[in-house]
């Protein structure tokens, strides 16, 4: 894997006169070629300036192995650049064609329970085979020797989504690359039987065949050894995602090339590992569209998107116009909800702002997913929307390039999550997910701009840093929070955190180990509560759920003590101070509103102001760049808002020393001078 980023002139994807990109996937092949010159118009009606092309086409492109058929593509691209609309090409190996799985059937994924899927959906080749690999290498191959310098060319987009819908394969060709993959990863048996404990069970291993992939069993499979199968297969798909990049850098060298990550909802890929193997971060977000916060959601995904891309702009790949076609209930956007989504990632970070799809399907498992073009067409008021989006889009092109600073950190960490979720835990009612948006929820309330950061990173930038799920700490890890708060940072550590190793295994000296003289304390035994029961903290009103420790203090100070429940009496909340720091425990489930007696505190002491007269649903963020600062405020609530930022509304083009959020409204202001 590359040691250091390869980053072509990002020029050749937003220009020398910087614009926000704005389009979506564009699936011509579904519709009659007579219908394309009436898009393009379309596209230029609506300010569209980039679209994706072939993703899913390679059935079309190689229509048997090693034929290929680029006539349809060749005029596509011909039509596209005449209009002056860049193109983004994907390589199509998301969705290998039959005639694949007819040659190489072992290249079928096999499930964890021993299922090979079949044929008629996407994501479903087995990220270790060989056949894969080489099919994929070659299509990819043929691709940049044919567009790898075509002038209308802005981006390569390789593969689609990798890790969905399919992220862990167990065929056998997958378990011989697992083996040699941990052959690499520990070099001999007996450090291999050492990481994963297998005195217990008597499972050790005396031979290297004998190990397989984590396949379903009897009962519950070695943790440890389904840690490093998580790790491995983000690892695999990591590599597939190597060789195409590879082979279209050997023929398109001037030409970023990305993929689209599914930062905060696809779990099973460690995208701090992928952040320096692309040119440009691209992510692809959607609402749950039945929650009534999804604004929250949608922040917290484009803050961990720009975190991933280490602070740097990045490309919204896709969002819906909306609603979805794959959840339960899909909840449409109500009229200028499309708008504020849209926005939001721009505030965030965002320099592109894109779509699934451009028209949409009339066959096939998506036809009911919106699009900028709906079933209703043009009078409809999606269209509306999206030709008001690219207006706006338009007039906010000065915001390309600038940056997102956060003055705190959610530390994320994606080895922890896998080991997490594992069976047999203390409680299933405990989820690091939970946790991290209710604290995320909290600050995001707070109007407190947020980076995540893997716990091992840099935080040396960050006043406050909170680990509201670091169930696997290492001890470099631990190591770095103590830097970081005997240095002067405040760190808020939640409950089941710093609990075991990379291994899996508990920490030498019991749960809290390696953060004992950081938080002043130690945890004597995890007191998880029964379904629906709650804890009365020693505060008017504040109550806990879920979870209790059962804490022995050694230096901390006790903030609030639990009045009942299995640890009555003790600490529920604890403050301690390491050198010029503060890190503050919190051992029990708190709701989104209860935090606030903890993060109030806790900004108090790194010194975060907050401001105090803003309504909760205002969401506030800004951007910096060339000595202008850009504020980005939605109004997500029913009722105006006079916003008190002196400067020039880009959108209306109206000055002022104050401005109005009408609801649901956005303002996107500049102030120049601002440091």
């Amino acid at each position: 894997m590359s040691p250091t980023p390869h980053r072509p002139n990002l020029d050749r994807l937003f220009g020398e006169v910087p614009a926000i990109k704005y389009g979506g996937d564009y699936n011509p092949e579904q519709w009659p070629e007579e219908l394309w010159p009436t898009d393009i118009e379309l596209m230029r009606e609506a300010g569209v300036n980039l679209v994706s092309i072939g993703i899913f086409s390679w059935a079309l492109l190689e229509p048997r192995e090693g034929e290929y058929d680029f006539g349809w593509l060749d005029r596509l691209f011909a039509m596209l650049h005449e209009a002056g609309i860049r193109i983004s090409l994907g390589t199509p190996t998301a969705s290998p064609p039959a005639w694949f799985f007819h040659r190489y059937p072992e290249a079928r994924v096999v499930t964890r329970d021993g299922m090979t899927l079949g044929f008629g959906s996407r994501g479903m080749a087995d990220p270790s085979s060989a056949a894969y690999r080489r099919a994929s290498a070659s299509i990819a191959n043929a691709l940049a020797e044919r567009y790898g310098k075509h002038p209308a060319l802005a981006i390569w987009h390789v593969h689609n989504e990798y890790g969905a819908p399919v992220s862990e394969c167990y065929s056998d060709e997958s378990c011989r690359a697992f083996r040699i993959w941990l052959q690499e990863r520990y070099g001999t048996l007996d450090a291999l039987n050492a990481a994963w404990g297998t005195a217990f069970w008597g499972q050790a291993y005396g031979e290297w065949e004998h190990i397989s992939a984590p396949a379903e069993s009897a009962s519950v499979v070695n943790p440890a050894q389904r840690l490093d199968f998580a790790r491995f297969s983000s690892n695999a798909l990591l590599e597939c995602f190597i060789i195409e990049r590879d082979v279209i850098r050997a023929k398109s060298p001037d030409v970023p090339i990305t993929t689209n990550f599914m930062a905060g909802t696809c779990p099973s890929v460690d995208l701090w590992k992928w952040a320096n193997e692309v040119d440009i971060v691209a992510n692809d977000h959607y609402l749950i569209a039945e929650d009534t916060r999804a604004q929250v959601g949608l922040a917290l995904s484009a803050d961990l998107t720009r975190s991933i891309a280490g602070g740097r702009p990045w490309m919204l790949m896709e969002h819906s116009t909306s609603a979805v076609n794959w959840q339960p209930r899909n909840v449409a956007k109500r009229p200028g909800e499309m708008a504020r989504n849209a926005l939001a990632h721009l505030g965030r970070g965002a320099d592109a702002i894109m779509f699934f799809q451009w028209r949409a399907s009339r066959s096939g498992a998506e036809k009911f997913h919106s699009a900028m073009v709906p079933h209703a067409g043009t009078r409809s008021r999606i269209w509306s929307e999206v030709c008001a989006l690219g207006s706006d889009l338009g007039r906010l092109a000065e915001l390309t390039g600038s940056e997102v600073k956060a003055e705190a950190a959610i530390l994320w960490d994606w080895e922890s999550f896998w080991a997490q979720d594992l069976e047999w835990r203390p409680s299933e009612d405990v989820s690091h997910r939970e946790r991290i948006d209710a604290c995320y929820d909290r600050m995001w309330r707070d109007k407190v701009t947020v980076d995540f950061a893997h716990p091992e990173a840099d935080l040396t930038s960050y006043r406050l840093v909170v680990a509201p799920a670091s169930y696997l700490l290492s001890q470099a890890a631990a190591d770095n929070l103590r830097r970081y708060v005997e240095a002067g940072g405040t760190l808020v550590v939640s409950y089941f955190s710093a609990i075991v190793d990379q291994y899996d295994a508990v920490h030498p000296g019991g749960y809290v180990a390696p953060l004992r003289d950081v938080l002043g304390l130690t945890v004597e035994e995890f007191l998880p509560l029964r379904a629906g029961e709650k804890v009365q903290l020693d505060q008017p009103g504040l109550t806990g759920d879920v979870w209790a420790d059962a804490i022995t203090l050694e230096g901390a100070e006790v903030m609030t003590v639990f009045e009942d429940g299995p640890a009555a009496g003790g600490p529920a909340i604890t403050r301690n101070t390491l050198g010029d720091g503060k890190a503050w425990y919190v051992s029990t489930r708190l709701t989104v509103e209860d935090l606030a007696v903890v993060f109030n505190r806790a900004y108090q002491d790194a010194g975060i102001d907050v401001p105090a007269d803003l309504p909760e649903e205002l969401e506030l963020v800004r951007r910096s760049g060339q000595g202008v600062d850009y504020q980005i405020a939605i109004n997500h609530g029913d009722k105006p808002f006079d916003l008190a930022v002196g400067g020039t509304d880009l959108l209306s083009g109206q000055d002022g020393d104050s401005h109005k959020v009408p609801p649901g409204g956005v303002r996107v202001i500049r102030t120049a001078g601002a440091s």
